[in-house]
């Protein structure tokens, strides 16, 4: 995975004007597009899509300073149809204006070239199985939230405190099928994991392919597959996260397991009264790399 990440940022370069064929490149590597980015995201810090943005703007300060060509023809060869267009980018980036740089000289906020390196450190015991299952259904209560990626995030706990104490005891004895009990589930999960998109989130239970949705709950199907499933055990929801972050970090890159399409699944095992600490399994969905 490194590797192919590498090569990714290598492509950056050298069509950093131009539209980056991602999927193509995942296909000539032997991966996923889906895959690619959100390795890329969880070992960079940030999209795949801030990067380039950062990189661009970064390459296009030394055209600026360079004070030989009109703010236009600069804009337009980094894919901008107008100065306003292209200084709103620039400004995102530096903090000031495209004039203001050409005049002053700066400051500029540079982006480097990033170079991915494995470093094997062993710090995260990932405990971990693979499970085949077959299709089935998630039912619960859904709503758009958006993703953060460290702490609680405030429109999930807003969301489960709006549901009546009785729909809790209902939905866990509509559970018939792993991943076990009440699940915290992420769905439509933007593949660059940027914090702040919008995903799906579905307080629910499993239940059979078959089985029929009762009236006024949500559902989410999910096909047959492989899953990652990683126990985890400590403060909540910092262990958890933790864990989440080495399958990045520690897991697929020295595992020949990637990333699918699909919902990522929390099921809380056991946890204190005040949900301080918990003991959780994490379900990734994956294929053979």
């Amino acid at each position: 995975m490194i590797a192919e990440l590498n090569r990714l940022v290598e492509v950056v370069e050298e069509q950093l004007v131009d539209e980056i064929d991602v999927s193509g490149l995942a296909s000539s590597l032997g991966t996923t597009e889906y895959h690619l980015r959100r390795m890329f995201s969880a070992l960079a810090g940030m999209p795949l899509s801030e990067y380039v943005r950062r990189r661009r703007m970064s390459v296009a300060a030394a055209d600026v300073l360079g004070g030989d060509e009109d703010l236009l023809t600069i804009a337009v060869r980094y894919g901008y149809g107008s100065t306003e267009a292209f200084g709103r980018a620039f400004r995102s980036v530096h903090g000031v204006g495209a004039g203001d740089v050409r005049r002053n000289g700066g400051p500029l906020r540079i982006q480097p070239q990033l170079r991915f390196r494995l470093t094997v450190e062993g710090k995260t015991t990932m405990d971990t199985r693979i499970a085949d299952r077959p299709a089935f259904r998630l039912i619960g209560y859904a709503a758009r939230v958006p993703l953060i990626h460290e702490g609680p995030n405030p429109h999930i706990q807003e969301h489960i405190a709006s549901l009546p104490v009785a729909e809790h005891q209902r939905l866990k004895e509509l559970s018939e099928t792993e991943p076990a009990g009440l699940l915290q589930v992420s769905a439509d999960v933007d593949p660059d994991y940027a914090e702040g998109s919008e995903l799906t989130y579905l307080h629910g239970v499993a239940v059979a392919e078959g089985t029929p949705v009762p009236e006024g709950l949500d559902a989410i199907e999910v096909p047959a597959g492989a899953w990652a499933v990683f126990l985890t055990t400590g403060p909540y929801p910092a262990a958890l996260q933790s864990t989440w972050a080495a399958t990045a970090t520690e897991w697929f890159p020295s595992n020949p397991w990637r990333l699918r399409p699909g919902p990522s699944i929390v099921a809380v095992l056991d946890r204190a009264d005040d949900f301080s600490t918990a003991t959780c399994e994490l379900w990734l969905p994956v294929e053979r790399g």
